[in-house]
This record gives structure tokens, sequence and C-alpha cells, in this order.
């Protein structure tokens, strides 16, 4: 799968896309794919303070749990609802399946994270390809 090039990609394996000040942050296909089937997303409460590369939730799935780690820092504005009843939507659309938008307080942080070209050649190495 291509990764879209209209955002910007962690080594935890989420992607950020930022409009403005405003980030939305979802998993990658190559992390729903490692995890199988998901069956639950945690996500933090609106308001709650996000912190770069800390963990602001989990992602279950039926091997195995999963810290999700903010790729910037900044204040949760809205949190996807679908994802509590609908938590398999991160495996048939991951990355229009976001997790939470947010307000970003450091846009500078975004400088340190892979374009999708750069994510491809880690998942590449990472996979052992």
């Amino acid at each position: 799968m291509a990764y879209p090039t209209d955002r910007k990609y962690t080594k935890e394996h989420e992607w950020i896309k930022v409009n403005g000040s405003s980030a939305t942050v979802g998993i990658t296909d190559y992390a729903q794919e490692s995890l199988g089937d998901i069956v639950f997303v945690e996500t933090p409460k609106v308001g709650a303070e996000l912190a770069a590369g800390k963990t602001f939730g989990t992602v279950e799935s039926v091997k195995a749990v999963s810290d999700l780690f903010a790729p910037a820092s900044g204040t949760v504005t809205e949190v996807n609802g679908e994802l509590a009843t609908a938590p398999e939507k991160v495996n048939k659309d991951p990355h229009g399946a976001w997790m939470v938008k947010f307000t970003l307080k450091n846009p500078g942080e975004l400088d340190a994270l892979l374009s999708a070209a750069d994510y491809e050649k880690f998942v590449a190495e990472e996979a052992g390809h």
C-alpha cells in the first residue's frame, strides 16, 4: 500500500495529518495489518493534553494490545466515536479511520517525523525486506 503523502508518520506507526493548527491522528496500514482484527480502541477524552512521544490510548486486537503514541503535543478537540462500536473500521480504512483530532501546541515537533517515502523505507527495513 502506498502511504498518503499529505501526512507525516512515526516509527511507532501512527500518522498525523495537519491542517493549520489542527491535527488528526490514526494508525498506519502496516500497524493494523500487524495487529490483525481490531476489537477495541481506547482514546483520551476531549480536552486531554497530548505530549509528543507519550501514550494517549490503546488499540486492542485479537493478538495483542498496543499503545498509541502522540506524534506531537496538543489538546484533544475530538475523538472518533464511531470506533467505540465499530473498531474494525481501522482495519478496513486505516488512513481514513482517525482516532483523535487535536490542536497543535508546537508545530516544530512535526519536523522530527517521517515523510511517506521515509516511512515506507522504515517499514521495509522493519519487515526485513
